[in-house]
């Protein structure tokens, strides 16, 4: 059934769009009428704005994107219908009417779409890959298999929203030193390029010979004021040199192997890949997603490419018949811990959830780690604008120093 993008008058004779599906644009028109809207315009959507709306970006809703959020809510939403025993197809068109977003109803009416010409659910939600990642299909595709799609579609709410918490508390505790950071370039930059100009001009008059820390301030001044932008050029290309290192094969594993062997921010590293393997491998697996097959989108969820060649040799060796704890305790990236837990796992049968164990015991040392990091972060900071305030300082003082001394 087509989708159609309408523009219509409401009964109070305000501007109201939506989308809605029908058969033809005069079905259309007349479903819009019957609902007590009057059209203005109705328009079936372009291949091209379905590919927009695919990749959740179109032109009129750049500040409207489908956020993370909406497809934890559109995921719980769907399973609390389908648990009530309502179709597939009914639960659609109900998701469709009670959603506010426009892209995301277009994303809705499009599903719906191709579940009614006869396409599972999976294949559906497989034609918008940049909302629903391969563990959400691979998930889907197994609850449908198994016949309890509801289940598998509440557990990946809980999967999402969880990811999506962990991911805010992040941010959250990042959020005060990469402002006090900002703050405190710009206040420099602003010192060096305009106020120490002023200060010193005094000095540079004199033609006399400056002590050493005046003249690096007033050479370094002089440069931000003259230079700044070459500055700004070097930042910038050596931002986009290291992306375009980090793209090719040689540099995304050396950018990997460093991730994960730096000193602090290497073990948190470590502990995230480690958190976010258990949390996803335990969510395939309760799915009822295959291990080989789980394996194989966990090693593109953990986003390392040591770990992935680790996943790999991982699963060759369980074809060749070993245990999950024997086929990582290869590693030195998965700690004996780690392995012991998974063994426990396999041996009572409950390999999901001590994963999912894994996974919450991770987390909290990865939260714990952060926050510990962040209030280190806030005094090295302030110690390093006072070392930087107090050398500008010391520069402009020691001249007026040594003129007193001469004038004395």
């Amino acid at each position: 059934m087509p989708v159609y993008e309408y523009t219509a008058l409401d009964r109070a004779g305000k501007n109201v769009t939506g989308i809605i599906d029908a058969d033809s644009t005069v079905a259309a028109r007349q479903k819009l009428r019957s609902s007590g809207k009057y059209p203005v315009e109705v328009k079936e959507t372009t291949a091209k704005a379905k590919s927009e709306a695919a990749a959740g970006f179109s032109l009129p809703t750049v500040f409207n994107r489908v956020k993370p959020d909406d497809i934890h809510a559109l995921t719980r939403q769907l399973a609390t219908l389908l648990n009530a025993g309502i179709p597939l197809f009914g639960a659609l068109d109900a998701l469709m009417e009670q959603t506010t977003s426009p892209p995301l109803k277009k994303i809705i009416a499009q599903i719906k779409e191709s579940v009614n010409e006869g396409n599972s659910l999976t294949a559906s939600l497989a034609k918008h890959p940049k909302l629903f990642s391969n563990i959400y299909i691979n998930m889907v595709r197994a609850g449908e298999e198994s016949g309890s799609l509801d289940v598998v579609l509440e557990r990946l709410a809980e999967f999402g929203e969880h990811q999506q918490a962990l991911k805010g508390r992040f941010q959250a505790a990042l959020v005060y030193p990469v402002f006090m950071a900002i703050i405190g370039t710009a206040v420099l930059f602003f010192l060096l390029s305009f106020v120490v100009p002023n200060l010193t001009r005094i000095f540079t008059e004199m033609k006399q010979v400056l002590p050493l820390p005046t003249t690096i301030l007033i050479w370094f001044s002089g440069f931000m004021r003259s230079y700044w932008w070459v500055i700004l050029l070097v930042i910038v290309a050596v931002i986009i040199g290291i992306r375009e290192f980090i793209k090719s094969p040689k540099g995304r594993y050396i950018w990997d192997s460093l991730k994960l062997r730096l000193p602090v921010i290497g073990q948190i590293n470590r502990k995230i890949a480690l958190s976010r393997f258990g949390r996803t491998l335990g969510s395939l697996l309760q799915s009822g997603v295959p291990l080989m097959t789980s394996l194989q989108i966990v090693r593109n969820i953990v986003n390392n490419v040591l770990i992935g060649d680790v996943v790999d040799e991982a699963m060759e060796d369980i074809q060749a018949g070993k245990s999950l704890n024997l086929a990582l305790s290869r590693s030195t990236w998965f700690p004996p811990v780690f392995r012991q837990m998974v063994s426990v796992g396999e041996q009572s049968g409950d390999l999901e959830g001590m994963l999912h164990k894994i996974a919450d015991a991770y987390e909290r040392e990865v939260e714990t780690r952060i926050t510990g990091m962040t209030a280190l972060i806030e005094p090295i900071m302030i110690l390093l604008m006072a070392v930087v305030v107090g050398f500008i300082v010391i520069s402009i003082l020691l001249p007026i120093f040594e003129m007193n001394q001469m004038v004395g």
